[in-house]
């Protein structure tokens, strides 16, 4: 393809080479460094005058480090005259500071910052003209941006692998493992007792609003033309889940977990064992961005996961060693074709629902 260079930050030259082997480019030339007092220093290494620039660093890792190299390269092609500058984040960095927090204090609420729209603000003075990610943790991150944003969908990826990997997926039920959000829809301040009296032998498709907050869930449910769950969790602080409550019928049927990201696992491995207690023969965890902190590959390891099951938007090779349980997904012909059909000025709604050949 002509006029066009892509570039790859430190944070996951294994996607960013398979993007570029799969547009048949080489990656641009930049060398990345820091001087003795942690500055980070960025040499684009070749001309991108009049070119159509994309950068591919992802919110993982070294996390503020790899934010301000993201900045200073944006910036670094933007002054030296690319007619347009693209930064592919595949894991959105900050993505769940989107709102003030509601826990603890009221005196607290207000003092709380909204980082992603911070992170956005950044990104558009530092020259970013467009932005690409996937599975924005809160689709109204895009709305704090004042330059296009195309945020890409794993669900395609899902459904391919579950078809191709899971035997009984015909037999399966898809389980939201996060519905606490779903409380402020109720007048009920006992909504979290009264879950387990709603009637749930019906299909995806036909279910009250109550239940649309576990919207990727319901829509891999009609996909598959399967049943779905949610499990209710409260949390007295982050990271900590206080007590879930399983709405739905997991009884002799595999279940999978879908969320779009995973952490410290906490979530995601009580409800494996609520699922397991419940009846259900095996249980698989989806999610497109794990993150896995903290504890979390000695929980997974000791929590009764057939498999979990991530994306490559974050480098997993190193926990993969540590555990055997760990499999990824591969994204990146998603972010090839998102960029191929950009730079071509094609639509890019196709890659919602399929997956590039």
């Amino acid at each position: 393809m002509p006029n066009i260079v892509l570039f790859s930050g430190s944070s996951h030259r294994d996607l960013s080479q398979r993007v570029a082997d799969r547009l048949g480019l080489e990656l641009g030339k930049v060398v990345t460094k820091k001087f003795s007092n942690q500055e980070t220093s960025v040499e684009i290494g070749e001309s991108v005058r009049g070119e159509d620039v994309y950068i591919i660093q992802s919110g993982c890792g070294e996390i503020n480090d790899n934010l301000m190299e993201l900045l200073i390269m944006i910036n670094a092609c933007k002054i030296a005259s690319s007619s347009r500058v693209t930064a592919v984040i595949p894991c959105f960095p900050y993505a769940r500071q989107d709102k003030k927090d509601k826990k603890g204090s009221v005196e607290r609420w207000s003092r709380a910052p909204i980082s992603a729209k911070l992170v956005a603000n950044m990104l558009s003075v530092a020259g970013a003209d467009h932005i690409i990610t996937m599975d924005l943790h809160a689709s109204q991150i895009q709305g704090f941006f004042d330059i296009p944003v195309d945020n890409l969908y794993a669900e395609p990826a899902v459904l391919q692998w579950i078809k191709e990997n899971i035997l009984e997926w015909r037999n399966c039920i898809i389980v939201s493992p996060d519905a606490g959000g779903a409380k402020s829809c109720c007048t009920s301040s006992s909504f979290a007792l009264e879950l387990p009296n709603f009637p749930f032998s019906v299909k995806a498709s036909g279910l009250s609003p109550l239940y649309l907050l576990a919207f990727r869930v319901t829509s891999i449910a009609d996909r598959l033309n399967v049943e779905f769950a949610l499990i209710h969790k409260e949390r007295k602080k982050a990271n900590e889940v206080d007590r879930m409550v399983l709405v739905g019928d997991v009884k002799d049927r595999v279940a999978i977990l879908v969320d779009d990201m995973a952490d410290t696992c906490g979530t995601i491995c009580h409800a494996a064992e609520k699922l397991v207690s419940a009846g259900a023969t095996k249980v698989y965890a989806i999610l497109t961005h794990g993150i896995f902190s903290g504890p979390a590959i000695s929980r997974i390891n000791n929590a009764s996961f057939e498999a979990v099951v991530v994306t490559n938007t974050i480098p997993q090779e190193e926990k993969m060693k540590h555990c055997p349980k760990i499999q990824f997904i591969d994204i990146s012909m998603i972010l090839a074709e998102a960029i191929r059909r950009t730079h071509n000025g094609e639509s890019v709604s196709y890659l919602f629902s399929h997956v590039p050949l």
